[in-house]
């Protein structure tokens, strides 16, 4: 008899598709050929393309969540003296694949593809929520500081994969984050 394969094995192995071929060609002929298993294995625990999506993406915001907790486990006053914290973590290269499968799910969601124009706007939203959670003040305050973190952060990143490390990193020490 065979391996049988958990649904947790599955979603890595989904990820790791995404991460290999991007998110436009995630299928689940693509996560069964990686897994060396049958696709109705896939569809098994994950019904809809979209409920795959949908998992991918929640992985791929907690790998983000555990690089930075170390960072967000202090309050800090601003979104300045979080990004501070933050960058060096993000700004590695470990970092990239996360990012770039991030900002390829914005695209999908900016040019309204489902289930990414649902999806990815939650996500940005958890983001949110999660460094007001870093951030002295009041909750909006907080939440107003998170923002203005999260729109650095995402604009730095989207340079370092777009116009490369160097230009991201000339950006943040400008910017006073570096």
């Amino acid at each position: 008899m065979g391996h049988k394969h958990t649904k947790d094995e599955i979603l890595r192995g989904a990820l790791a598709t995404a991460f290999a071929d991007g998110l436009s060609r995630l299928s689940f002929g693509r996560v069964a050929q990686r897994l060396e298993i049958s696709d109705r294995t896939v569809v098994y625990y994950f019904p809809t393309k979209d409920e795959l999506v949908g998992q991918v993406l929640a992985a791929m915001g907690l790998e983000l969540q555990q690089t930075l907790a170390p960072v967000f486990a202090t309050p800090v006053r601003d979104h300045a003296a979080l990004v501070r914290l933050a960058w060096p973590l993000l700004a590695r290269p470990e970092s990239d694949r996360v990012f770039a499968l991030f900002f390829e799910a914005n695209g999908l969601a900016a040019s309204g593809r489902e289930p990414y124009r649902s999806l990815v706007p939650q996500l940005v939203e958890r983001w949110i929520a999660w460094a007001a959670d870093s951030i002295q003040g009041t909750p909006v305050q907080r939440r107003t500081e998170a923002e203005a973190a999260i729109a650095v952060i995402d604009g730095l990143l989207l340079m370092r994969l777009l116009g490369g490390a160097r230009a991201a990193g000339r950006a943040a020490r400008r910017l006073g984050v570096a």
